[in-house]
């Protein structure tokens, strides 16, 4: 593929929908030759996209993050992972997301969140463990999740119950 046509595929996946520069990157290089002269093609459309702001990490970024707090009230750590895997550096995805989330009250979000997954109070230790993995994965703090189920009067016991289950989440939200 030559550098116009895949400066017009490149503008083809921008129109569809925001991407980071990594994403461009990787969908570019899928569509030429894999030696030198491939590479090159690649990084003279990424620059000219650059030139004319059709790809900016930071406005993705923002944006991202924006969309992930506010729509799907999900916690920072979920979200900072998300901008990783999408390939946005991880020292502008820290700023952007701390930044973002440096009003949120994290305790309320978490309790939107499950407002809107329509998650009610479990009523016993297996659906307490799944509503922990739930809050876990989606990026919210042990803490929090304990804060939460404390004030549904889980029993300690249950509560107790969970020492395994906090090192699972933890784990799946990292």
């Amino acid at each position: 593929m030559d550098e116009a046509a895949l400066h017009e595929y490149a503008l083809r996946l921008l129109a569809q929908q925001m991407r980071s520069v990594a994403d461009v990157r990787r969908k570019l290089r899928a569509r030429v030759e894999a030696d030198e002269s491939g590479a090159a093609k690649v990084e003279a459309v990424l620059a000219r996209l650059r030139e004319y702001r059709l790809v900016d990490d930071s406005a993705f970024a923002d944006n991202f993050v924006q969309i992930r707090q506010q729509d799907q009230k999900l916690g920072s750590r979920r979200v900072r992972n998300d901008l990783a895997m999408k390939g946005v550096p991880q020292q502008l995805a820290a700023e952007i997301v701390e930044a973002r989330y440096a009003e949120v009250d994290e305790e309320t979000l978490a309790r939107q969140h499950l407002e809107r997954k329509r998650i009610r109070k479990p009523e016993n230790e297996k659906e307490t463990a799944r509503v922990m993995r739930r809050l876990a994965s989606a990026g919210f703090s042990i803490g929090v999740i304990y804060k939460i189920l404390r004030q549904w009067d889980i029993s300690t016991e249950s509560l107790a119950a969970l020492d395994g289950v906090e090192e699972e989440g933890s784990a799946d939200a990292e």
